[in-house]
């Protein structure tokens, strides 16, 4: 996307809500779900359908055209209509294209939303989906039997630990502290399920060296968000946070094969960049959300940020130094290794990251936090997409 420009604090996401979660059943579709969250969203901020004139949809398995059907079944006719499909990082580079359309005048609400009924509908499966026999994938990859999307993730788990030596314990730190902050959120899907680095070290391989407790959950769930103008949101419901910089970036590469260095992400662009928008450094950041759809994706994701330098990720996360009452709290709902999981997860992300800031968290919140950093992926370290937030 270019250098990320300063933003000033223009822009606020001023609502967030999620639909129900978890399994919630056959009678669910990916549709009544972006509706459940997207009316909780604008309740949440105060504002009311008709205020709606951005439409930003990311589509799911079974819908072509998200973005007109959402606005079909909630009455609108939107000026803009944006169903970017980059993967986990969708919406929120759906948060950049709502910001330019509201720079440009080219809408006022921006409603971004997202659903999936993955695990009602059984569409994760071990070994993927379907793909066109035509395609790269479906020529070169599919037919030699790597599972999807576990395989490419095990293999650049693989290569860190030949080149750095990471433990099963190193991945263990992640796992566990991030159970330990779902064990403080009632909405998440293993609230009442504990894990210990013992339980942690004899859960079942699933694509060595990625045990079960290293992957993510397949739930259930959609996730909305409303950003406005600073100069709207502050005649709002409830206080704005404000989108300090954000920073986009597509990888040279779509499937596994045709990535250069399998431990070198978008991040050591998009992080920078969109900090220095917010004008803003690493000492700032009090919170980090990252996508953690595998363990390893935190590790990575805070080497190449600039947290750390390069082979030190393993032992960022030692002495729950990310859990609860640690020096960097991450993924404070707990994320998608035991939060949920439907599919996609960098929605879920923001949303977190706004309720921290308005301090509306309860047990798991984190004291006076001003700033947080969420980094997202989509396809296999294929897109990347940074957000700092901040109070206003």
């Amino acid at each position: 996307m270019g250098i990320a420009p300063r933003l000033s604090g223009q822009y606020a996401v001023v609502g967030v809500g999620e639909s129900d979660l978890g399994i919630v059943g056959p009678e669910y579709t990916e549709l009544s779900l972006q509706v459940q969250a997207s009316l909780r969203a604008l309740d949440d901020c105060g504002l009311k359908i008709h205020d709606v004139d951005g439409v930003f949809v990311q589509p799911g398995p079974f819908e072509r055209m998200p973005g007109l059907l959402l606005a079909e079944y909630l009455g609108i006719q939107p000026r803009v209509n944006d169903t970017t499909m980059v993967g986990g990082c969708s919406n929120l580079q759906h948060i950049e294209h709502a910001i330019a359309a509201l720079e440009t005048g080219q809408c006022q609400v921006a409603l971004i939303a997202y659903g999936s009924t993955q695990r009602s509908a059984r569409t994760r499966k071990i070994g993927g989906v379907p793909e066109d026999p035509r395609s790269p994938r479906g020529q070169f990859d599919v037919p030699y039997g790597l599972l999807s999307p576990i395989g490419p993730y095990a293999l650049a788990t693989t290569r860190y630990r030949h080149l750095y030596g990471l433990e099963d314990e190193e991945l263990g730190e992640v796992a566990v502290a991030t159970r330990q902050w779902a064990n403080l959120n009632p909405l998440a899907y293993h609230y009442e399920h504990p894990l210990t680095m013992e339980q942690y070290l004899k859960s079942p391989w699933i694509s060595w060296p990625l045990r079960r407790d290293d992957i993510c959950l397949v739930t259930d769930g959609g996730g909305a968000i409303v950003v406005t103008s600073m100069k709207r949101a502050r005649d709002l419901a409830k206080r704005p946070v404000s989108v300090l910089g954000i920073s986009s970036r597509s990888n040279a590469h779509y499937w596994i094969p045709g990535i250069d260095d399998l431990l070198t992400t978008g991040a050591s662009i998009t992080g920078p960049e969109a900090m220095a928008a917010g004008g803003v450094t690493y000492d700032d950041i009090d919170i980090l959300e990252i996508y953690d759809a595998f363990t390893t994706m935190p590790l990575l994701a805070v080497e190449n940020l600039g947290f750390c330098r390069r082979g030190e990720g393993r032992f960022f996360f030692r002495h729950s130094r990310t859990g609860p009452g640690g020096e960097m709290p991450m993924n404070t709902s707990g994320g998608g290794l035991s939060y949920c999981h439907p599919g996609m997860f960098g929605i879920f992300l923001v949303i977190e990251a706004v309720r921290q800031l308005r301090g509306e968290c309860g047990p798991r919140q984190v004291k006076n936090p001003e700033i947080v950093l969420c980094h997202a992926y989509g396809g296999v370290l294929s897109a990347e997409s940074t957000t700092v937030l901040g109070k206003e």
